[in-house]
């Protein structure tokens, strides 16, 4: 067996491995994309995240409730022959009746931030949704890239043995022979190429599937999905989009952040209650001819009080406090106005992109079978001896660039599909109708919200 023919063999084989390696069954979009809302550590992690915001919200309403503590004490003291034995312990219960409303507006910050979180959940989902796609189309778009390059390769080699025969009967030149060696040499070159970017790809569907990619099916682009104009996708984003709608709950959170600091220069009143027992032992040694003599008592008191507090002057701490909350909620406001500007232009390039790559395509397919063609017509003039080697492998060369081409602007079509959902804030699980239990943020907030006491999780940590 040749040289060539052996390495024919063995990209095959390579081939194989990379392409044709799979189940039985084949993955679907729709089914890598159920799979990275499921297992995605990104977007578990930041569900967690969103579950830690949860625990602002008791944490925030304990500023109501009473708190209760309990103290005791033990002392032994000897002094002039005297010993002396004292104990204590008492319970005591404090509760704040007004703080200035500072717990009323720090309860509604958290809640704000709460809604927050979900939403920033919302879209890191969407983020997530769409890397999956991207991913999915990238390794289909570089398997057809690498079959591509096995064929081009295993053409080419076809022409340098032609070549080869045409030089040892005297009909072709050297020449021709070491231009079809050049082309063979660059295909191996941009085959292992390929192949590489094949194995890339497969990592990063990895890392945001959670699985290696198998036999994937082809997929199109979202069209029944799609807003009709490019006007109806800004009115959906600027009503829907996450993104928007978490900075907006952020706007709240910071106004009622400037109350609660505001709720620190007024007066606060607390009342306060507790009961204590205090025992004393006392024991005096004796000396010569006096006996030794002893002594008890048990003391027991309660009380009950309310505190006022008026703030007067607090070296500026507090008044600073509320000028720099005040400016947080202004770059809030800011940040509402940023984000919504930058979601206008991500639907914008995305719906831009979607035209463009369709228009591409349709292109792209005709330049495909064109070059086709003009190849076709150009072997057979090489072969009458109306046409060199050299124009058969430019040939070769202008349709594998034109197949390259139309494997990419298809998956430009259908990514671009993608992120138009995105940008307008609909690429959701419910929208795609995944086969997945729709994630509830909720439920753990309602399950923490108004707890009391216990430091179990609600999954039982």
């Amino acid at each position: 067996m040749s040289t060539f023919r052996r390495f024919l063999f063995s990209a095959a084989l390579a081939s194989s491995a990379l392409i044709a390696v799979a189940p039985a069954h084949s993955e679907t979009i729709l089914g890598a994309l159920a799979k990275a809302y499921e297992n995605n550590a990104s977007l578990n992690s930041a569900r967690a995240g969103v579950r830690v915001t949860d625990e602002t919200v008791p944490i925030a309403k304990s500023g109501w409730r009473p708190t209760v503590g309990g103290s005791g004490q033990i002392n032994y003291q000897t002094q002039s022959g005297t010993d002396i034995f004292t104990g204590s312990f008492g319970v005591s219960i404090q509760q704040s009746l007004f703080d200035g409303f500072q717990t009323t507006n720090n309860v509604r910050s958290a809640e704000a931030n709460v809604r927050a979180a979900q939403q920033s959940l919302r879209n890191t989902e969407q983020n997530i949704l769409f890397n999956a796609a991207s991913a999915y189309m990238d390794i289909i778009r570089d398997r057809q890239i690498a079959s591509l390059q096995e064929r081009n390769l295993a053409f080419l080699g076809e022409q340098v043995r032609a070549a080869n025969s045409r030089f040892e009967v005297g009909e072709g030149t050297r020449t021709d022979v070491a231009q079809a060696d050049a082309s063979r040499a660059a295909a191996i070159a941009q085959l292992a190429a390929a192949r590489a970017q094949v194995q890339a790809s497969g990592a990063l569907y990895r890392q945001i599937v959670g699985q290696d990619p198998s036999n994937l099916s082809a997929a199109g682009p979202l069209t029944n999905l799609l807003p009709p104009s490019l006007d109806a996708a800004y009115t959906l984003a600027a009503a829907q989009h996450p993104a928007i709608l978490a900075t907006q709950h952020l706007v709240d959170a910071a106004g009622f952040s400037v109350k609660s600091a505001e709720g620190a220069l007024l007066p606060s009143v607390t009342a306060s209650a507790g009961v204590s027992s205090t025992y004393t032992d006392r024991q005096v040694s004796g000396l010569p001819g006096v006996g030794l003599s002893s002594g008890s008592e048990t003391t027991n008191s309660a009380n009950v009080g309310i505190n006022l507090t008026i703030p007067i002057y607090q070296g500026g701490r507090v008044s600073g406090l509320v000028r720099q909350s005040k400016e947080q909620l202004g770059q809030a406001r800011i940040e509402v106005d940023v984000t919504r500007d930058q979601v206008r232009q991500a639907v914008t390039a995305a719906w831009t992109q979607y035209v463009a790559a369709r228009e591409v395509s349709s292109a792209n397919r005709q330049l495909a079978s064109a070059a086709q063609l003009a190849l076709n017509g150009v072997s057979e003039e090489r072969n009458v001896g109306q046409r060199t080697t050299l124009d058969v492998l430019n040939a070769q060369a202008d349709v594998i660039n034109a197949q390259i081409n139309l494997a990419s602007s298809e998956r430009d079509v259908v990514v671009a599909s993608y992120a138009i959902l995105s940008a307008a804030g609909r690429l959701t699980a419910s929208n795609l109708g995944l086969a997945v239990t729709i994630h509830q943020p909720e439920e753990h907030y309602d399950a923490v919200k108004d707890k009391w006491y216990g430091t179990r999780t609600p999954d039982g940590r």
